[in-house]
């Protein structure tokens, strides 16, 4: 009988991301009952993941889950990693021989790209670019945007699209006190934009934006939202997608729009129009972007599986940004199954697959497992489910004594890596929080590792 996950050897789990994913793996670990130590291993030198870039600067209370983080991290079990790459400077061959399992939980990294003509011009980029940018994630601090044209645009009716909808919106004076990167504010207050045009090609019943979200666009305060009540006429499937009460969210959604149609005419600086039933041909310009080629859709198909089907009439609108908002996708790892076309690590169950059979001992959880869907929450379930099928395998695993991150640290140490841990993370922390006191932010981050490990020197 295997002896893995007692006293005398304890299961040792190496779980690669700190974002949500990965530290609601690391819970429901440390709460399962073998004996256990969990390292977390992560790229950049600060936790958190997207609850700490992708998370609007404005919408604080949607980093709450950090405290439980917080919690989590300070747990004998556990131990950080931070400012290591899996895959460069230590390999997953590597991390496989010194752990009993390893969790990928390292998210959905990079953009989609919509594939029409002129999607690179100068001025076209992603949003995860503009929203790591106002962030201050270190991958995207030196970007710059150029706001000086009147009208931008986002391809793509989600949340994150409403949030770069927003930001662009916002005076300088709404954003000043919470947490955007110095950088991205001093920008916006020199933006020029005065129109936001938010594209989807299908309608607004099937627009995948959240009410509270969306109802937030009508109480900023210089800009107006615009919706053209023509577009709020809907075909007979989708009439019947909203007699459904099971789709609460979109009836509340199409309430707000029906609210914004019915508003009286702007009055404030910017307008933010929610455009429906259209898609992109192409992006068009001479050596940067100036104009944006649209194709009218209609809807076809059955009630809730409605696809939008060109009509033939093309529309052009002038713009000098936009991005691309239409979904994320995961990264390849060097030694680790990939699924190009879905951008997920390919799984069963949690199991990392490679073809039909079953890699021992590596697992997976988030949106590298299941694409980019749902929220923050919806993680502790999907990392609950694949902490499940490691206990199930628990007897069939390798139950060698494994060294965990003595061995690992060795290695990098002999490289040169300059590995945070969390205690020098709180470090971190603490000085960024005090760097926010004097504007009556609640932090200043650091955009870049030699700041950050600058502090830790003093």
């Amino acid at each position: 009988m295997s002896n893995l996950g007692t006293r005398e050897n304890p299961l040792r789990a190496a779980i690669v991301g700190s974002g949500p994913a990965g530290f609601y793996a690391a819970e429901a670990l440390i709460e399962s009952g073998p004996t256990l130590l969990v390292d977390m291993f992560e790229r950049l030198a600060s936790p958190f993941g997207l609850v700490r870039s992708g998370v609007a600067p404005d919408h604080p209370k949607l980093k709450q889950p950090i405290l439980v983080y917080q919690q989590i991290a300070e747990s004998p079990q556990f131990r950080f990693l931070g400012n290591v790459t899996v895959g460069r400077d230590v390999s997953v061959p590597e991390l496989k021989d010194c752990y009993h399992v390893v969790v990928f939980a390292c998210g959905a990294q990079t953009d989609r790209a919509m594939g029409i003509g002129g999607e690179y011009l100068p001025g076209s980029r992603a949003a995860t670019e503009f929203v790591g940018w106002y962030n201050g994630h270190p991958d995207y601090r030196d970007l710059v945007f150029d706001l000086s044209h009147d009208t931008a645009v986002i391809i793509g009716q989600g949340n994150v699209a409403v949030d770069v909808c927003r930001i662009l919106a916002k005076t300088a004076d709404e954003l000043r006190h919470t947490d955007i990167a110095a950088h991205a504010l001093e920008a916006l207050a020199e933006s020029r934009i005065r129109d936001i045009h938010m594209i989807g090609r299908r309608g607004p019943a099937q627009a995948k934006f959240t009410h509270p979200e969306l109802r937030e666009l009508g109480e900023l305060a210089d800009c107006d939202p615009i919706v053209d009540p023509r577009d709020l006429e809907l075909n007979a499937a989708s009439c019947a997608e909203l007699a459904d009460r099971s789709n609460r969210a979109a009836i509340k959604s199409y309430e707000v729009l029906q609210a914004f149609a019915a508003r009286p005419p702007p009055t404030h600086r910017r307008r933010c129009h929610l455009d429906f039933l259209k898609s992109p041909i192409e992006l068009i310009g001479d050596g940067r972007l100036e104009r944006l080629l649209l194709m009218r859709n209609c809807l076809v198909g059955q009630p809730s599986r409605q696809v939008a089907q060109a009509t033939g009439e093309m529309e052009e609108l002038a713009c000098g940004v936009l991005f691309r908002s239409i979904g994320y996708r995961g990264v390849a790892i060097a030694g680790v199954p990939f699924d190009e076309a879905r951008g997920v690590i390919p799984n069963r169950d949690g199991r990392v697959i490679d073809g039909e059979n079953v890699v021992p001992g590596v697992y997976v959880t988030g949106w590298i497992k299941r694409g980019p869907t749902g929220i923050i929450g919806t993680n502790r379930e999907d990392s609950v489910l694949t902490v499940n099928s490691i206990l199930a395998d628990l007897p069939h695993l390798d139950a060698g004594a494994k060294p965990g991150a003595d061995r690992v640290m060795a290695l990098l140490e002999g490289r040169g890596t300059r590995v945070v841990s969390y205690a020098d993370w709180q470090k971190i922390d603490a000085a960024e929080i005090r760097r926010g006191q004097p504007a009556a932010k609640p932090r200043e981050k650091f955009t870049g590792l030699k700041e950050m490990l600058d502090v830790l020197e003093c």
